[in-house]
């Protein structure tokens, strides 16, 4: 983090100020972590702080401390559009393209006011007026917990560390990913230190799966298809297949990650169908020097990480499929 950056967000705190945060759509660990942490400590600042976030979120996050208050845009829209409006401090966590925020980009836009964008993902787009970048971090969770140590390190408390745990946490598969370092792990231990319970957390994250949720994993592993003579592998799930086990948001959560458990595997691709939406939702997952945030940015309007990314398809799934395949042949070399 460089000093010119925290100099210019201590400054900026210093006034009490009406904040709002924001995470990128379908929130996840980190995205929700990260805001939730950074509300609790401008709270203890005296700040008026509200979360906006895009739209709803995994159940399997609503334990999070102070979840209950944050404003969904996509069941209370004025309300949502009320407190940008009226922001004087505007957060952009975990995301570094308005474009992530979606329906509430044009708002956020249009304001004048100061915004601060704290985000680890690759290619920042810089749309606000201070930023702390660095794709090399774990997670923004982790960025978080530097800008708030290094400014008032006496705030930290358990609130805090249950929400950042849970961001590195899940950023980090675990703290399996080749982003986890030495440092990564003196904040997490610091975290635990403070109350953090990772056991805890680790189980309301990932072993709260409904029945239907299992049942969803089964069908997915069973159309897991492996590319011949290359060490890909794609998993596919129809809207068809979405509501025979009565899928919810967050359902699907680490299906991708299967495919890398493969001996050989590589590169491993996820392909849902939305009805809702129209699109088929794409996440990629790699092992190694293969950048999927390359191949997801170019081929599938996406971006994300080296080893992990996301996109979109508005075609159909079969020609999702045909897509994906035809994208590889450009890539041969660099998985074989």
């Amino acid at each position: 983090m460089e000093n010119n950056f925290l100099s210019a967000f201590k400054k900026i705190i210093s006034i009490r100020k009406k904040i709002v945060i924001i995470p990128h759509r379908n929130p996840d660990g980190d995205a929700l972590g990260s805001a939730l942490a950074l509300k609790h400590f401008l709270d203890a600042k005296k700040h008026k702080v509200n979360i906006v976030s895009p739209n709803d979120y995994p159940t399997f996050l609503k334990w999070l401390p102070g979840e209950s208050e944050i404003i969904k845009f996509s069941k209370r829209p004025n309300t949502a559009r009320d407190k940008i409006n009226n922001a004087e401090l505007i957060f952009g966590l975990d995301f570094n393209s308005l474009s992530r925020i979606q329906d509430l980009s044009e708002i956020v836009r249009r304001t004048k006011v100061d915004k601060i964008m704290i985000d680890h993902h690759e290619s920042p787009e810089f749309f606000a007026n201070h930023n702390y970048s660095d794709p090399n971090m774990s997670s923004t969770c982790e960025m978080v917990y530097n800008v708030i140590n290094a400014s008032d390190s006496k705030l930290l408390n358990k609130k805090i560390a249950c929400c950042l745990y849970t961001g590195i946490m899940t950023d980090t598969g675990s703290f399996r990913y080749p982003s986890t370092n030495a440092k990564t792990h003196k904040v997490v231990s610091h975290l635990i230190s403070l109350g953090a319970n990772g056991s805890d957390i680790h189980q309301k994250i990932f072993d709260s799966s409904s029945m239907s949720r299992l049942k969803l994993l089964g069908i997915s592993l069973s159309n897991l298809v492996k590319i011949p003579d290359l060490p890909v592998v794609y998993i596919t799930l129809s809207k068809e297949e979405l509501k025979t086990c009565r899928y919810k948001k967050g359902d699907t959560e680490g299906f991708v990650n299967y495919g890398l458990s493969l001996k050989g595997v590589n590169f491993s691709c996820m392909m849902i169908e939305n009805e809702t939406e129209g699109k088929i939702k794409m996440s990629f997952r790699s092992q190694g020097n293969f950048s999927v945030e390359n191949f997801a940015r170019n081929y599938f309007n996406g971006g994300g990480h080296l080893n992990a990314a996301g996109g979109l398809s508005t075609e159909s799934l079969d020609k999702t499929i045909i897509r994906f395949k035809n994208a590889l042949k450009n890539h041969i070399s660099e998985l074989i």
